[in-house]
């Protein structure tokens, strides 16, 4: 009976940890020695104030896919590298897409969902 209770109260805090886990729609504009700096994406070319935040030691970097039925982003392949890849130090000056997750705290990202906008074809 109390294995259950203790299982219980194990599982509730697991999922009160993941609720309280920010997910945060931004444009990254710096990333430089395991600090991210990024603006919010308010919607149709709006942008909140910058921040920086550092990164996790087991940071996720995936490419994000977005899911029409819920309306959010989904973690899809890692991408190679981490932080390291050439997309985040050629960042172009309109900022890189992404989906910001952090931990309970706010005060670290713990994963960066990529987004990729349509690649135009050589003519």
């Amino acid at each position: 009976m109390l294995r259950k209770a203790v299982g219980a109260v194990v599982v509730l805090g697991l999922c009160l940890g993941v609720a309280l886990a920010d997910e945060i729609s931004a444009i990254i504009t710096k990333v430089d020695e395991g600090k991210v700096t990024f603006a919010e994406s308010k919607g149709k070319g709006e942008k909140g104030p910058e921040k920086t935040l550092p990164v996790a030691k087991s940071v996720k970097v995936v490419k994000g896919k977005y899911n029409k039925e819920t309306k959010k982003a989904e973690a899809g392949d890692e991408i190679d590298q981490g932080l390291k890849n050439k997309i985040f130090s050629d960042i172009p000056e309109k900022g890189l897409r992404a989906w910001i997750i952090t931990d309970d705290s706010n005060k670290k990202i713990t994963e960066i969902r990529v987004m990729g906008g349509k690649k135009k074809k050589d003519q």
